[in-house]
């Protein structure tokens, strides 16, 4: 697969890709239901058309011609600290480096960022692994911790230039 930036016409495959990644994620965690709530409102056409034209962001997708393997989503919060918002691999495509590459390319768009920000929720192991796997250190949790409805949330970052 190559990593290129998202278009209009991404939107709905971009969305397939979501829906079906949070659901292998997430549906023991949440339950079918809530995940179907969530990526109603989270991962709709509405929400993910309005990423394609925010500034001082990056939008990509990992495409073999043939299909959305990946997404990631990336903005700057400031000058030198960038929010990875999103970057979801489709169960049937992970461990073949695809986030690798649209983590390399989220990197490569923001030369002048010195931190990488990702939050992160702890139940997602597999996406825990993955982050720690390529130089993201824990910076703390963000959820509120009185929320028993919303697992908690891990921030890692990881230093970049």
């Amino acid at each position: 697969m190559f990593v290129r930036t998202a278009g209009e016409r991404d939107l709905v495959a971009m969305r397939a890709l979501l829906v079906e990644t949070w659901h292998a994620t997430y549906d023991a965690v949440y339950g079918a239901a809530k995940v179907n709530e969530i990526t109603d409102d989270w991962h709709s056409i509405v929400s993910l058309r309005s990423r394609l034209t925010r500034p001082n962001s990056e939008f990509l997708v990992a495409d073999d011609g043939k299909r959305i393997g990946g997404m990631a989503f990336a903005a700057a919060t400031d000058a030198k600290v960038i929010l990875l918002n999103q970057l979801y691999v489709h169960p049937d495509c992970q461990r073949r480096g695809i986030g690798q590459a649209l983590l390399d390319e989220i990197e490569a768009s923001f030369p002048e960022a010195r931190t990488l920000r990702v939050e992160v929720e702890e139940a997602n192991g597999g996406a825990i692994a993955f982050y720690r796997s390529t130089g993201f250190l824990p910076s703390g949790n963000v959820a509120d911790a009185g929320d028993v409805a919303r697992p908690r949330t891990l921030s890692f970052e990881k230093p970049l230039g």
